[in-house]
């Protein structure tokens, strides 16, 4: 060998690994929950507004359709936000149970293949976080397109692209 890797014990930085991973794994999950709950409060935030301003406007006035529609969007991004974070709290409690199996391991008999099973699920936690994300953006983007027909009704203002 070379010198570099003289006297390193490679069992030892393996189980370093081993031991970090799902430590890191949990703080990305944590963050992930933190950024969700926020999205979700402003969710929430938003919904309220809304249906305050709907309240205040008379009946038949047209923009009531329009944060009626809004509403059923914001309703149903939060709904898939709240799916998103459970997921994730779930893929939380996975790394956890990862590292515990692994420090189990050294005084009960822990069958070899089941930490990566835990590990690997808490993967594809995160994963159906990150698709429930994408799928809260673009409804996101309908809301935003039904403030820009409203607010737009009579022609994209001067100087836009549209114009």
């Amino acid at each position: 060998m070379n010198g570099v890797t003289d006297g390193l014990d490679f069992s030892s930085i393996q189980l370093i690994g081993t031991a970090v991973t799902p430590a890191v794994m949990v703080s990305g999950c944590g963050i992930l929950a933190t950024g969700l709950d926020n999205q979700i409060s402003r969710i929430t935030a938003r919904i309220r507004d809304m249906v305050r301003e709907w309240r205040t406007l008379p009946e038949g006035h047209a923009r009531r359709a329009l944060l009626r529609e809004e509403v059923s969007i914001m309703d149903r991004r939060h709904a898939i936000l709240a799916r998103a974070i459970a997921f994730t709290y779930a893929a939380l409690l996975s790394f956890v149970a990862t590292s515990l199996l692994y420090l189990l391991r050294r005084s009960v008999q822990v069958p070899e293949a089941l930490p990566v099973v835990a590990f690997s699920l808490g993967v594809a936690l995160l994963g159906t976080t990150a698709v429930l994300a994408l799928a809260s953006l673009r409804l996101s983007r309908r809301a935003i397109t039904l403030e820009l027909g409203d607010l737009f009704r009579e022609g994209p203002p001067p100087g836009s692209p549209g114009a």
